[in-house]
């Protein structure tokens, strides 16, 4: 329990120096918070100047961890990314010079925009936390987070990401343009200086990689167990969806889940939980079927119809203390 309670304190601290930067943006913020934790990672997708490196940044001088930025283009190569072997010949050794992704916040900007070849590149990164190079695999450190965009309007010389990678994501999140009010704060904020500049960390990555551990003990009771998994199995039989959730996606949802609970001081997920993280979780995993893309269906309105068609559980009794269901 005193783990969890320093789980929601951290969160807390790491929450209140982002929000400085980015405003009117909570949830998005928490969920970014929520992938950290869960040892997953993000795919940001929206229209440029919406703040999606500058919630990188935020995130990164928060916890004290290393940041680093790919900007993706069509000529980039998985060495750009893993880092290439160089002959030296005072020592007449090949010595590896590490690529960008040995950070802990990557930020791989316009990811549609690399080749297929250089995408694949990240798979073994980003399911495994290590890179092989030239037969040699080496492991990155943790905290690893990737923070991936790409712009959903502009399709020129693109490469969409396929199903495999887009699975590796924990979650797919947007941020949206602000209201009135907070782009008016926005302009405030921003009249005199960056407030990026006097961003602290307010933790270190050894700690949040302990926080990591302690969220798998968050209990998950029976009936939200049950819960999780008939809307995982919903989305397998839905109509209009060729494609349904993984058994990936259902431990993407539970540890998600889990995280979100211990964020909000919770030693137990609720199914509020789950349900408000499906769309963000489970959403870029749903293959329509070609009927649905004809009648322009929204995959965001088939997973809403699927939520919907779920009984939630009227009662979620806890396990006995020191137990699991």
């Amino acid at each position: 329990m005193d783990a969890l309670a320093e789980v929601g304190r951290l969160a807390q601290a790491v929450e209140q120096q982002v929000r400085r930067v980015i405003v009117g943006k909570d949830q998005v913020v928490e969920l970014a918070l929520v992938a950290l934790l869960s040892e997953g990672h993000v795919l940001l997708e929206d229209v440029p100047g919406i703040g999606k490196t500058m919630l990188a940044k935020a995130v990164a001088r928060s916890i004290g961890g290393t940041f680093r930025r790919v900007q993706c283009t069509p000529d980039l190569l998985p060495a750009d990314v893993l880092g290439v072997s160089v002959y030296n010949p005072q020592t007449q050794t090949f010595q590896f010079h590490p690529g960008p992704i040995f950070s802990q916040i990557l930020l791989v900007d316009e990811i549609n925009r690399a080749t297929p070849r250089t995408q694949s590149a990240l798979l073994e990164a980003m399911e495994e936390r290590q890179v092989t190079v030239e037969g040699e695999t080496r492991p990155l450190g943790r905290p690893f987070l990737v923070l991936a965009t790409q712009n959903p309007i502009e399709l020129a010389g693109t490469f969409p990401l396929p199903e495999a990678q887009l699975d590796r994501f924990l979650m797919r999140i947007a941020l949206g343009y602000p209201t009135p009010e907070e782009e008016g704060a926005i302009l405030d904020r921003f009249e005199r200086e960056n407030p990026l500049d006097d961003l602290t960390p307010v933790t270190q990555p050894a700690s949040l990689v302990s926080a990591a551990r302690a969220i798998r003990s968050v209990t998950v009771a029976g009936p939200v167990r049950d819960y999780l998994v008939a809307i995982v199995q919903a989305t397998r039989k839905h109509p209009a969806l060729a494609l349904g959730a993984s058994p990936r996606a259902a431990l993407a949802l539970r540890r998600a889940a889990q995280a979100l609970a211990a964020v909000r001081g919770r030693v137990f997920v609720l199914p509020d939980d789950v349900k408000e993280l499906a769309p963000a979780v489970l959403g870029h995993r749903l293959l329509p079927t070609g009927q649905t893309r004809l009648r322009g269906t929204a995959l965001q309105d088939v997973l809403a119809e699927v939520l919907a068609g779920v009984p939630v559980p009227a009662e979620t009794p806890l396990p006995p203390e020191g137990g699991r269901r």
